[in-house]
């Protein structure tokens, strides 16, 4: 009998695995287009927002605000049993895109919080940022 399946990471392919090898040092990676200069995130090949192919990888900040969340009480897919109930959010990074992600550390979860980043198994995760310390 082998591991068990995971449902939280996703597999790398050759394009993905620079986003997912940073994660594992501890960085947030996101697109920015050299034509519009607009940041995207999840990684593409591509800008969605003016098609253009000319994107890099840059370092994000790992700063960002919480958009909204739902607190997930039930799910059945390995190893998000053990982990619930959890918040599943959606974050504004502070570099402009807005991704999906999961709200660690037990703070009650408000509109427009300021987050910080973390890494969980090589994934990124946000915490809220501590009242009176600077975001990272």
């Amino acid at each position: 009998m082998g591991t068990p399946a995971r449902y939280d990471l996703p597999e790398a392919d050759a394009f993905t695995r620079t986003y997912w090898d940073a994660a594992a040092e501890g960085r947030l990676l996101i697109r920015r287009c050299g034509a519009c200069a607009r940041a995207h995130h999840y990684p593409r090949e591509f800008c969605p927002h003016c098609w253009s192919e000319d994107v890099t990888w840059e370092d994000a900040s790992g700063r960002a605000t919480l958009y909204t969340w739902s607190v997930v009480h039930r799910n059945d897919l390995p190893p998000f049993g053990e982990r619930t109930p959890y918040v599943a959010a959606m974050v504004d990074l502070a570099e402009g895109p807005r991704m999906s992600t999961e709200l660690v550390g037990g703070a009650e979860p408000r509109a427009g919080m300021a987050l910080t980043v973390a890494f969980r198994d090589g994934a990124p995760v946000f915490r809220a940022v501590a009242e009176g310390s600077p975001p990272r």
